[in-house]
């Protein structure tokens, strides 16, 4: 696991000095390694080859082969958005009445728990109340919010956070060095920069990069490749676009848009693009230097802008384009509402 520390120590712990709950819920943004998490938690407490005091499972064992080949029995997966009624909790309850067939615990993780119907989660509610020793249940969540404060209340809580720029790039290293792929930092940077915090997503960019490179024989993949494949917008679009911004040259940025869309890039993805560009001018401007994700060159040349900038027409100009970007979904012409921001930008005095 990369990350969420606080919530590996404690459970390290627990598993070591043999007082593990009964139940667990994992909440927390999507791909941030709660299903993960709830597996090496299945993979520790079953493990035949650990030893007393030790959290580590061993990898080796019957119990952890099984859970690594996802044949393991006793580890139960329920998908909560199309398992929700109050049947499938039933089931459940019958079922996990009898012992284990071949661990020490029967483990049930069930994901998306908050979808469970009002019937189901009552009922999921009176199992947690009494439920059998050999059983340990692990309920994730991307919105605690929407579960029953009792079932909450019955759960040790574990909160995960989303993953920063150097944990992803981490993690991403680790994966490129078990594959034997070349990859350059920069190009991993950017993976990380647009997966929003979310492991799972970097690694689905990832792949698909590696694949991509694999298929045209590259040798080392760059950040170029990155952005054609992804269909990501490079610094490059964006930050000329900011240059006539900032010299209220609303033609020039206008036609700096459409070349850009007419290389086959997103609309959407644009706005984004660009709006969380804004925003980095706008961390700066207000003194806190938390530029991730880029070349010293681009630093420096983002520094060079925010400077330009005043802090009320940083936050007017990205008052205006995120409107854009909501307006975007209905309207004929995709890119106009970004047009129509940038001419009333470049209007103001």
């Amino acid at each position: 696991m990369i990350g969420q520390e606080h919530i590996i120590k404690a459970l390290t712990n627990e598993i070591s000095s043999e007082t593990v709950s009964h139940a667990y819920l994992f909440t927390g943004p999507r791909g941030s390694g709660k299903t993960t998490l709830a597996r090496l938690l299945a993979k520790a407490v079953n493990c035949e080859n650990r030893k007393k005091g030790d959290y580590e499972p061993c990898n080796e064992c019957f119990s952890c082969l099984e859970i690594n080949k996802g044949k393991a029995i006793d580890l139960i997966e329920i998908d909560a958005a199309s398992n929700r009624g109050i049947d499938d909790v039933r089931s459940l309850k019958e079922g996990i009445e009898f012992a284990p067939t071949k661990f020490k615990y029967k483990v049930i993780i069930i994901d998306e728990c908050h979808q469970l119907s009002k019937d189901a989660a009552n009922a999921l509610l009176k199992t947690l109340e009494e439920p059998p020793s050999h059983v340990l249940f692990v309920l994730a969540t991307t919105e605690s919010n929407k579960m029953i404060p009792t079932i909450i209340s019955r759960c040790q809580r574990f909160d995960f956070k989303m993953l920063n720029m150097k944990e992803i790039i981490e993690k991403l290293n680790i994966i490129c060095k078990n594959e034997k792929a070349k990859i350059e930092e920069s190009s991993l940077e950017l993976i990380a920069a647009n997966s929003g915090g979310s492991i799972r997503d970097a690694e689905s960019m990832l792949d698909q990069v590696l694949g991509y490179g694999a298929v045209l024989g590259k040798e080392k993949i760059s950040k170029d490749d990155v952005n054609n494949l992804l269909g990501l917008i490079d610094f490059q679009s964006v930050s000329q676009l900011i240059d006539f911004l900032i010299q209220k040259k609303a033609k020039e940025a206008i036609e700096c848009l459409n070349e850009t869309l007419e290389k086959g890039k997103d609309p959407q993805q644009f706005a984004k693009s660009l709006i969380s560009y804004l925003r980095e001018i706008l961390v700066l401007k207000i003194g806190s230097d938390m530029l991730d994700g880029f070349t010293k060159e681009e630093k420096e040349k983002i520094k060079a802008q925010t400077e330009k900038f005043s802090e009320e027409n940083i936050k007017t100009i990205l008052k205006l384009f995120m409107e854009a970007e909501n307006e975007m979904r209905y309207s004929s012409i995709p890119q106009l509402p970004i047009e129509l921001a940038i001419t009333e930008y470049c209007g103001i005095v």
